[in-house]
């Protein structure tokens, strides 16, 4: 009796682990990364990257960009950055936080990454979107006026 216990035992491990080797994998937004032509006032302009995470529902935007420059040194973690995605699946999504790396006046702006909440299908894109950035309480806002490449980010 006790061989076939653990006998079924076994086996049912092994269905279990076929199982899951298997299954679907989670969901994963796609591309990871983008490229934008983004105008921002005194920042400047110029093209930017947006590279994109997810897990689950989370998931975290950052923007990088040389063409973007700060006008003034910034210490770590000092911009307040929103950034709107459009979706045309439904609506907007906000990725907001404060995390940047240091930067010496004159260098390439980077913020993020910034969390938000998305659903499966989001189609994320910035055009139509914005990333407003509050630094020694001036709001900066970039925004672009054509699509990013290669396409939205599908979540």
């Amino acid at each position: 009796m006790k061989r076939i216990t653990t006998g079924a035992a076994l086996a049912a491990g092994a269905l279990a682990a076929t199982a899951l080797a298997f299954a679907p994998s989670a969901a994963a937004v796609t591309p990871t990364t983008a490229t934008v032509t983004a105008s921002c006032g005194i920042f400047g302009g110029g093209t930017a990257t947006l590279t994109a995470t997810q897990t689950g529902t989370s998931a975290t935007l950052t923007l990088t960009s040389s063409a973007i420059t700060t006008p003034l040194a910034l210490s770590a973690n000092s911009i307040a950055s929103t950034l709107t995605m459009s979706n045309s699946t439904g609506a907007s999504r906000v990725f907001s936080g404060t995390v940047n790396p240091a930067m010496a006046a004159g260098s390439p702006v980077t913020v993020g990454p910034l969390p938000g909440t998305v659903a499966s299908g989001d189609s994320l894109d910035f055009y139509k979107g914005s990333l407003k950035m509050v630094i020694f309480g001036v709001t900066v806002t970039c925004t672009s006026s054509a699509a990013q490449s290669p396409g939205p980010f599908v979540f």
